[in-house]
């Protein structure tokens, strides 16, 4: 059994909300045929996207051909809209949690699902993530690595993390629109390539310097792309940590050993990452991760834990053992 916890979604289409509400970065797709589409911000092309990110049918005979049983299916990052009025942005993610729920629904045995929520305001994000768990029966939820502009270790941002815990969802973070260096990343794909690892290295670090899992030390936390960079700076991280005493403000213990608390996905390319990242935070925490349906992301996920050289016992608990564990029993 595999279990694949990094996949994103989109509806197959909606409003355009820019009509309905301020802002002109809203997403949309513009449907070229039954089995592609452009998805454009604006007059933007993003991104050109397949029936892969809509169709339950299209994703299920992927999954057979490449031996997964079962993908939790998160929204397409760009989707998040922290950028945009906080009840706009709820309706937003109302939408997606609805098509989200109704994916499960339908297929529970092969799918999987994580809420959005407006994170730009606390207080509608927690109402919106008790309606996706109450209502609709989501039991995770994604969001961005600088969510509304604030750091993972904000105090306006504890409250959710708080209800994340209370209402037993966990959390997967993915880096979203604000990138790290973002302003010297024009060229190349960089924001993508190389701001992607470096936005979730530095979120990682001040999640834990700012003591949050610290004090929340329930909180099921996982970090998309094997935690960017974070896993090779962390020898840095620890070492800063034990030389210098502003890292130790709010934490106890050496940030390995909080590192060792938090989940990873398994989108590091090469077997030699992936063995590295088992060495560093423990093959209980590392989950497959494969970005589907997208490019930049691994194409054969089992295939690439074949290659990996795993015993029986790492293979069955990244396969899916960790994945139950992070999701809290309930796939």
């Amino acid at each position: 059994m595999h279990i694949d916890l990094h996949t994103h979604f989109l509806p197959p289409d909606w409003e355009d909300w820019a009509s309905k509400y301020a802002g002109n970065r809203w997403p949309r797709l513009e449907h070229c045929d039954a089995c592609t589409a452009n998805m454009m911000v604006g007059d933007r092309l993003f991104r050109r996207v397949t029936d892969q990110c809509w169709s339950p049918e299209r994703r299920i005979a992927d999954m057979d051909r490449l031996g997964i049983a079962k993908q939790v299916i998160s929204p397409v990052p760009i989707m998040l809209c922290y950028w945009a009025e906080a009840e706009a942005c709820r309706a937003f993610s109302r939408l997606q949690n609805e098509y989200c729920a109704r994916i499960v629904a339908d297929r529970p045995d092969r799918f999987g699902g994580m809420a959005t929520v407006p994170l730009q305001d606390t207080g509608m994000a927690i109402a919106e993530l008790r309606h996706a768990v109450e209502t609709l029966g989501l039991r995770a939820v994604e969001i961005g690595s600088f969510p509304g502009g604030r750091e993972l270790d904000d105090p306006a941002v504890f409250p959710f993390f708080e209800a994340c815990v209370d209402l037993d969802v966990a959390v997967f973070v993915h880096p979203a629109d604000a990138v790290i260096g973002k302003e010297r990343m024009g060229d190349y794909y960089m924001p993508n390539i190389s701001g992607n690892p470096l936005e979730t290295a530095h979120a990682i670090t001040r999640f834990i310097f700012g003591g949050v899992p610290e004090r929340l030390p329930e909180l099921r936390i996982c970090f998309a792309h094997g935690g960017g960079a974070f896993p090779w700076i962390l020898a840095r991280v620890e070492h800063g940590w034990t030389v210098r005493e502003e890292p130790k403000a709010n934490i106890v213990k050496s940030p390995r050993e909080y590192a060792k608390g938090l989940w990873y996905d398994s989108l590091v390319f090469t077997p030699e990452n992936l063995n590295f990242l088992i060495a560093v935070v423990g093959g209980d925490r590392v989950t497959i991760g494969s970005d589907y349906p997208f490019r930049l992301g691994e194409e054969d996920p089992v295939g690439f834990l074949d290659r990996c050289g795993l015993d029986d016992a790492a293979r069955r608990a990244i396969g899916h053992g960790n994945a139950l564990a992070f999701l809290g029993g309930g796939g």
